[in-house]
């Protein structure tokens, strides 16, 4: 049968991912209501028990769909950080370029990375240092942190800024996208208030 023949088409590593891409693309095409195990092992080529030894019920399908969101997020923001100028103003700018870039080609996958649900996740990444997609912001948020100050205070205006930007923009606030690479006219003028955030980078 064609399902046996899929099964035996995958090992137990890749398997697991292709779960995880059969759910991106479940979540992309139908929303999150629409991804279950049974539906993610059916696009797959699978069994419905598959993803069981995979994934502790659709919560944990959910959770590594977060992670890998995660690290596509991580690696947009990073495309774009390479692609833009390399001073530390410019950095900032280029991944909040690369933070909406990633939302509006990914608008459920990015829903989900920050839904409740998957929050333990969120959680994880913000922990897990620069090898992170919130440590891509720290880096570059790191230039502007005066001698002795939290972190955390230029960390949150710039997030603050580029998130609540973007959430308005998906939600059609400011109308359609006019296809520029800024999304909207809007992102440039908005995004220049970082230069009240950051201000100079900061000396030792």
């Amino acid at each position: 049968m064609v399902e046996v023949k899929d099964k035996k088409s995958h090992h137990h590593g890749d398997l697991r991912a292709a779960l995880i891409q059969s759910g991106i693309e479940i979540l992309t095409e139908s929303g999150l209501d629409s991804l279950t195990l049974r539906r993610c092992a059916a696009r797959a080529g699978v069994s419905h028990a598959a993803p069981a030894h995979h994934f502790d019920g659709v919560a944990g399908l959910r959770g590594a769909i977060a992670k890998e969101g995660f690290d596509r997020f991580r690696q947009t923001m990073l495309k774009a950080r390479a692609a833009g100028g390399q001073s530390p103003e410019a950095h900032i700018r280029s991944i909040c370029r690369g933070y909406l870039d990633f939302a509006v080609e990914n608008p459920a996958l990015f829903a989900l990375i920050f839904s409740c649900g998957p929050m333990a996740q969120f959680e994880e990444d913000m922990k897990a240092g620069d090898a992170s997609a919130y440590g891509v912001l720290r880096q570059a948020c790191a230039p502007f942190v005066p001698p002795g100050a939290d972190p955390r205070i230029i960390e949150t205006q710039v997030w603050s800024l580029i998130h609540g930007f973007t959430h308005l923009f998906l939600a059609g606030t400011f109308g359609p996208a006019n296809a520029t690479p800024d999304h909207h006219a809007l992102f440039a003028p908005v995004m220049s208030l970082l230069q009240k955030i950051g201000g100079e980078p900061a000396t030792g």
